[in-house]
């Protein structure tokens, strides 16, 4: 999987705490990755296709690069196979 075009995408820098739960929806198979922020709920767009987990990392990398940590920092709590899902920030 090659890293996605990012561009444009919101800083949430300021969601980042120990333990901080981030609850997201998920859109596989988009046409092109980003997030969206409307009324404090985060929406991603992922290119990638709900199979083996691949639409799940996916998401993980880009809310990774919005929240400013490192992909192996967000944890998947809820959600591998929903389109809603609460990720765990370990920094």
């Amino acid at each position: 999987m090659g890293k996605p075009k990012l561009r444009n995408l919101p800083d949430l820098r300021d969601r980042v705490a120990p333990n901080a739960e981030i609850a997201v929806r998920v859109t596989p198979k988009a046409a092109a990755d980003r997030i969206l922020v409307r009324d404090g709920t985060i929406r991603i767009y992922i290119t990638a296709p709900p199979e083996n987990g691949r639409a799940n990392e996916a998401t993980r990398e880009l809310l990774a690069v919005a929240l400013g940590v490192a992909p192996s920092e967000l944890i998947l709590k809820r959600g591998q196979t929903s389109r809603e899902k609460v990720f765990v920030c370990q920094a």
